[in-house]
């Protein structure tokens, strides 16, 4: 506020309302997985909002959604490397015991809690999808 930044207060402000606004709704006090959740799904609105701002040639649109996005990803967990990625999915599926496409539940069921926040979980859906079908 001070620095008189208008776009990332407005960014901010859009976090803060969709915080407060699910504490009210289930009248609980958010946690920090909860935090996380929120703005994986504010992060994702912006881009599917990109994407179709592009594609209707609103290149000022997608710029705006294009800085939401980067102030929002300053609230995440630092990301994970592609080594930690695959260790992890390596991980998940021998103690899944993952054999085909037909376990694909059980290891994104297991990974997700592990890679909240981490990692783009389309990413690690291909990715667990091209190991057991390869």
């Amino acid at each position: 506020m001070r620095a008189r930044d208008r776009a990332r207060l407005s960014a901010v402000r859009l976090l803060l309302a969709a915080m407060k606004q699910k504490e009210v709704d289930e009248r609980v006090e958010l946690s920090d997985a909860d935090v996380v959740a929120i703005v994986e799904k504010m992060i994702k609105q912006r881009r599917e909002s990109i994407a179709q701002f592009e594609s209707a040639a609103r290149k000022d649109l997608a710029d705006a959604e294009k800085f939401e996005l980067q102030v929002l990803s300053a609230y995440l967990p630092s990301q994970m490397s592609e080594d930690e990625l695959g260790q992890a999915i390596a991980a998940a599926l021998t103690e899944s015991g993952a054999s085909g496409m037909k376990d694909m539940g059980k290891v994104m069921a297991l990974l997700k809690p592990r890679l909240a926040g981490r990692a783009d979980m389309g990413k690690v859906s291909a990715l667990v999808k091209s190991r057991l079908s390869g």
